[in-house]
């Protein structure tokens, strides 16, 4: 039998201590319910006794109908010189009624003595009586012994008697928290095996400080640890915790631990992305694992390679973890490049054929100029067209358009005029708008929907700006990527010019273009 790993998720919890991450009722309550599906033992909701949002949370996450987690209430033990069953805080995690409470208390002498300010002795009892208090009224207990790891460095007897009291107690487990992220991997490890003397399943909960968090928590699960604690992509106090998106796959796909069932492993890139969404933050493409990047090859000789062996240049097959292999094109790309790239995208190419030497050297001409095909794969399949002699690129051409702002600073009025031609007609639309690119948009759609209806469904959900070579001002070229959607699919393409208003358009056509192609 495969060894199991416990994983503890804290992302409603720790995660939300994040600079920039916000999570309402809502949510907490669907990410609570993604992680159960996806598979993991623990979920730490929040703590009851710090804000209304949690008291809410708990109280509708009763509805939830959980089949792999328990669910965890968050708090700390009772207060000095008071008993748990009339401390408050304490109170208010049995209110809440989840089967499990995470509490954490001091485990530093340091801290007892300067931040509690009460004896050493009276700390233990706080763990002890709080703990037991739980227990007695039927929740499991988890502790987490907060800067455990530099609480033992400083004294080590006295650490492990803050576990022991936890773990004769009743705590069902005890992890040690590096709180400050500054321990080294053999610190952590050494002090995990320590701690597997107290009584209880240890665990272990990092923080990315020192950029250790994976490190530090591989290093006490070697050393015996069975429970790790943290959060879907690394999200959390100060530099974040340690990355669950990072751990579960090494745990189980290089130690041959068992974490969360295969089949879940397989939606993790899906699980990162979609936490991405909740918390609208930008997916961090060099994400391991399950970034974009992960799996993308750019370089000529490394496409070749991948194409002949694929694990030439990845370690793992992508579909492991659900993500995928993504080939480059650019001024570093080879034919194999192409030719790989090309077949993503529906397009058979002869890697030997003029048609392919053309359109790489076009290719690299337009790097050179400031084009990037990264992002716009629309744009790259709409060019490969043209070279091997296909249909029109566009079933439209754009011959004219004028962009017009009158007003002031505070009422400006944009106007734009486009002139295009489908087949041997013309046509002539004026659209009026937020802005030039927006009106020049509006009429571009004015002009084109009647002829093709289903660019109705077509909409703009992304667009960035970047300018190129910023030393030159406000003549500088710069590059439009725009993302459009039909509603099912989404694709992206490119524009450069020194004129915005033009690059901004060359994108909008292909966009259009792409659309109308498929």
């Amino acid at each position: 039998m495969a060894r199991s790993i416990e994983v503890y998720d804290t992302t409603l919890r720790d995660g939300a201590q994040g600079l920039g991450i916000h999570f309402s009722v809502e949510d907490k309550l669907r990410v609570a319910a993604e992680l159960d599906r996806f598979g993991v033992a623990y979920i730490e909701g929040g703590w009851p006794g710090s804000n209304p949002r949690d008291i809410e949370f708990f109280a509708q996450a009763k509805r939830l109908r959980l089949r792999h987690a328990k669910l965890a209430a968050f708090g700390s033990t009772r207060r000095k010189g008071v008993k748990a069953s009339e401390d408050a805080q304490v109170k208010g995690l049995l209110a809440v009624g989840t089967p499990v409470v995470t509490l954490y208390g001091k485990t530093s002498l340091t801290h007892v003595r300067e931040v509690l300010r009460c004896s050493p002795e009276e700390n233990l009892a706080m763990i002890a009586d709080t703990v037991a208090h739980l227990v007695r009224h039927g929740r499991e207990v988890v502790y987490d012994l907060e800067h455990a790891v530099d609480g033992w460095k400083e004294d080590r007897d006295y650490a492990l008697a803050c576990g022991r009291a936890a773990a004769e107690a009743g705590a069902s487990r005890v992890v040690i928290c590096d709180t400050n992220g500054g321990s080294l991997p053999d610190e952590v490890a050494a002090c995990a095996r320590d701690f597997l003397a107290v009584g209880a399943p240890v665990g272990i909960h990092t923080h990315d400080d020192a950029g250790l968090a994976l490190a530090n928590a591989l290093a006490a699960l070697d050393a015996g640890a069975s429970h790790i604690q943290g959060t879907v992509n690394g999200i959390g106090e100060r530099t974040g915790n340690c990355d669950l998106t990072a751990a579960i796959p090494v745990a189980q796909l290089k130690r041959g631990w068992r974490c969360v069932p295969a089949a879940s492993l397989r939606r993790l890139t899906a699980l990162s992305r979609f936490l991405d969404g909740v918390t609208n933050q930008a997916p961090d493409p060099r994400r391991p694992w399950v970034g974009a990047a992960a799996f993308a090859h750019k370089g000529g000789t490394h496409v070749d390679a991948v194409r002949k062996f694929a694990a030439a240049y990845e370690h793992v097959d992508p579909a492991a973890v659900g993500n995928a292999r993504d080939v480059l094109v650019s001024d570093q790309s080879g034919r194999s490049n192409l030719v790989l790239k090309a077949r993503e995208l529906g397009i058979e190419l002869d890697k030997d054929a003029p048609s392919t030497r053309a359109a790489l050297e076009e290719l690299k001409r337009l790097e050179h100029e400031g084009w990037s095909f990264e992002d716009a794969d629309a744009s790259l399949r709409l060019l490969l067209r043209r070279h091997l002699g296909k249909a029109a690129a566009t079933p439209f051409e754009v011959l004219t358009y004028h962009v017009s702002i009158r007003g002031g600073l505070n009422h400006a009025a944009c106007e734009a005029t486009v002139r295009v031609r489908i087949g041997d007609r013309e046509t002539l639309t004026v659209a009026e708008g937020e802005g030039p690119v927006h009106a020049l948009d509006q009429a571009l759609r004015a002009g084109l929907t009647p002829h093709f209806p289903r660019l109705a469904k077509v909409t703009l959900a992304d667009y960035k700006v970047r300018v190129l070579a910023g030393a030159d001002g406000t003549s500088a070229k710069t590059r439009v990527v725009v993302r459009s959607t039909d509603g099912s699919t989404a694709w992206g393409t490119v524009g450069v010019s020194a004129n915005l208003v033009e690059a901004s358009l060359r994108a909008l056509i292909d966009g259009y273009g792409h659309a109308l192609a498929r």
